[in-house]
């Protein structure tokens, strides 16, 4: 039994033989930089997968920030600290009016299962709309929420799960405008629907970018109609920023800048403190200031001052690496490479996403478009075998996921487009 092996059958005893693990065969992986990953052996491998890790792997001024407060204090929450408060006023200052306040946590799951608190503490209602492919974290009241895998939870008769539109696969000869307007009518349903069982509306919780529902193209006018029609019924619009946050669309700093609607509350996560456990919920002051007169929120590690220090040099990185405009740049260049790779390649059935978070759906040339789903997965195994990480998202796990640190740039690409080139020819 090779070293690997005998970790993985440790990993077994003490994790359970069900966490999950990425690849047939595992990497195994002991450091990381920039764009670069590094397994046991040496071997590098290209990340075109993590969004943790925005500004990069091991970015030494994140680093270097983190050492440094660690070295000199940390400590709960509750205390004051110069470093904490400047990051909520640098971190709030990136966002439109009205979102002026933050309250931190330290994962993507605590940040939406407080703004569900706080959408029905501010609404007086429970009810919930999701999409019908979604995943927004894993405690037990998100876990029944989730739509895009099966969990021991039910989904929770409070709740309502409805399909969004995806241009590629649901156009059928209308146009924008009336494809935003049939699915906004699944959300109305929903809230019918809800409003018939008694349910008062609490919130919309949604990805813009629809990340998990596998990057469709946006269609305009679907979430101002979306959030308009749960506005009226007295709901909140949440929306989770957690893989299209922090210039990853090229567009803007935050997802939901693509479209023409401001939500009530932002949830951030995963690349907020470039691997550092850090999270937090954007909203307005009024509602912060109101929910604290009856709940007692704190969170004994959100935005301690390790979190704070790592979390305000994520943003340094971001401006002063002008990687917003890379983001946009490089994401351009990969996308124009990626629709010459559909000229080549029959299997490749379109190509999605934009910025630094791009897809490519996988689908037989018959006439439904059979999903490619074996294919796919095999591609991802194939793609890691020559040394690139990536991964497959979409109803169909038919559609490859690549979402790199925001520090790719176009040689990295180039080593891309023509890895997966060769790859596809030899499916």
């Amino acid at each position: 039994m090779s070293d690997t092996e005998a970790l993985l059958e440790r990993r077994y005893r003490v994790l359970g033989c069900h966490a999950p693990l990425f690849y047939d065969r595992p990497v195994r992986l002991v450091r990381g930089q920039g764009v670069w990953l590094y397994d046991d052996a040496g071997r590098a491998y290209l990340d075109v997968y993590n969004n943790v890790p925005c500004v990069g792997h091991c970015h030494p001024h994140v680093t270097d920030a983190i050492a440094r407060q660690a070295a000199t204090l940390n400590v709960h929450s509750r205390y004051l600290h110069d470093l904490v408060v400047s990051y909520a006023e640098r971190l709030t200052a990136t966002f439109g009016d009205p979102l002026n306040a933050v309250m931190f946590t330290c994962t993507g799951t605590e940040a939406n299962e407080l703004a569900l608190r706080l959408a029905r503490f501010h609404t007086g209602g429970r009810g919930v709309i999701v999409s019908d492919f979604s995943y927004h974290g894993n405690s037990e009241l998100l876990s029944a929420l989730t739509s895009c895998f099966e969990t021991p939870e039910p989904f929770p008769s409070f709740a309502r799960a409805v399909p969004i539109p995806d241009p590629a696969r649901d156009r059928q000869g209308r146009s924008d405008e009336e494809l935003a307007d049939a699915y906004a009518e699944h959300v109305r349903a929903a809230v019918n629907s809800l409003q018939a069982d008694g349910v008062q509306m609490a919130a919309i919780l949604i990805d813009t970018f629809f990340a998990n529902e596998g990057l469709p193209d946006r269609v305009p006018g679907y979430v101002e109609k979306a959030v308009e029609i749960v506005r009226q019924a007295g709901g909140l619009f949440i929306c989770d920023e957690v893989q299209s946050g922090f210039a990853r669309t090229g567009a803007a700093m935050w997802g939901h800048r693509l479209t023409s609607v401001t939500p009530d509350i932002v949830t951030l996560g995963k690349p907020m403190g470039n691997g550092h456990p850090l999270a937090g919920v954007i909203t307005r002051r009024e509602l912060v200031d109101k929910f604290g007169q009856v709940a007692n929120y704190f969170n004994t590690f959100g935005a301690n001052p390790v979190s704070a220090a790592a979390g305000l040099a994520v943003l340094d990185v971001i401006e002063r690496e002008q990687l917003l405009l890379n983001s946009k740049r490089v994401g351009a260049y990969v996308r124009e490479g990626l629709e010459r790779l559909k000229n080549k390649h029959s299997l490749i059935a379109n190509v999605r996403g934009q910025g630094l978070f791009f897809g490519i759906e996988l689908a037989h040339s018959d006439a439904n478009a059979t999903p490619a789903t074996a294919e796919t997965k095999r591609l991802v195994n194939a793609m890691r075998e020559r040394g690139i990480l990536l991964s497959r998202i979409g109803r169909y796990d038919n559609i490859l996921k690549m979402r790199p640190p925001l520090v790719f740039k176009t040689e990295h690409a180039d080593q891309l487009l023509s890895t997966l080139d060769h790859a596809l020819s030899e499916l």
